[in-house]
């Protein structure tokens, strides 16, 4: 691997990172009675399917823009690494946070920006 392509293994280690809290905290909110009073209206519904739409697009980006770059043992580690660690990472965050909107926000947006930035530095 050239040394220019560390800075993608890490982009996309982050980046399968923030996929996998996305999915974590999103499983919270099924089914919906499940979800919290503030989710359960057309805004929450709104909230909720529309960060799922840019996770999953961003996931999407993210592969499309490491495909040729990475090596496949490379991503299989570095993405593998951060599927185990994301569990730890999200437990201490407060269940107010986890259970609401922000995180959905949080995560979705996170993963967003850090395909954007796989993408640039492809």
């Amino acid at each position: 691997m050239a040394q220019g392509h560390w800075m993608q293994l890490g982009l996309f280690a982050a980046g399968v990172l923030a996929v996998a809290l996305y999915g974590l905290a999103a499983s919270g909110h099924f089914p919906a009675e499940g979800r919290r009073q503030r989710l359960r209206g057309w805004l929450g519904a709104l909230t909720l399917w529309g960060t799922l739409l840019v996770t999953a697009a961003a996931a999407a980006a993210m592969l499309l823009a490491s495909w040729g770059v990475l090596p496949w043992h490379l991503a299989v580690i570095g993405g593998g690494a951060a599927l185990l660690f994301a569990p730890l990472l999200l437990q201490p965050l407060p269940d107010a946070f986890v259970d609401g909107p922000g995180a959905l926000v949080v995560f979705s947006a996170g993963a967003a920006a850090l395909a954007a930035c796989l993408w640039l530095a492809g």
